[in-house]
């Protein structure tokens, strides 16, 4: 697999980063610069490391027990393509797919990146909208910040706009 993504740096066991047993790949850079970010070393595009896409994948489907794959950040939809390409290879794989993203639904939909739309294809749950530091509650399930939304990405495809993930709402 040709291809390489800029990585703040992965996590090969997660419980954390949404539903199962997952692999975590934080990614290097971000626009947003949301105040109290929980990440605020991935926000400078120079940082982190890339990673070639081959050697990212083998290592993701080295641990059998591995069920799926979050895209953390730093901002995933700022490098769409290498994920995409990603995306559709853990998918071959069987592997469930989620993203965080400060971005809302409605503005990826509108994003001029023909890779962000392929990407959100790809994916099966959406934590989006930005931190917002005066709405945190650590007791939310997988998100921050009260205005930030767990989709369920296909129905929200499906209906051309944002459907919840019940279960984490």
């Amino acid at each position: 697999m040709e291809g390489k993504l800029r990585v703040a740096g992965t996590v090969g066991e997660s419980i954390v980063d949404g539903p199962g047993f997952r692999y975590t790949v934080f990614t290097q850079g971000c626009p947003h610069h949301c105040p109290g970010c929980h990440n605020p070393q991935t926000h400078d595009f120079a940082g982190g490391t890339e990673m070639e896409l081959g050697a990212l994948l083998a290592d993701m489907l080295k641990n059998k027990f591995v069920r799926g794959v979050t895209f953390s950040g730093g901002e995933p939809f700022c490098q769409a393509e290498p994920l995409f390409h990603l995306a559709e290879e853990l998918k071959k794989a069987d592997k469930h797919l989620m993203a965080y993203t400060g971005y809302t639904f409605e503005q990826l939909l509108a994003l001029d990146d023909p890779y962000a739309q392929k990407l959100l294809g790809t994916l099966d749950l959406l934590v989006d909208g930005p931190f917002i530091e005066d709405e945190r509650n650590i007791e939310l399930r997988f998100r921050g910040s009260a205005n930030q939304r767990v989709l369920d990405v296909q129905a929200s495809l499906a209906a051309g706009s944002p459907v919840w993930d019940e279960r984490y709402r």
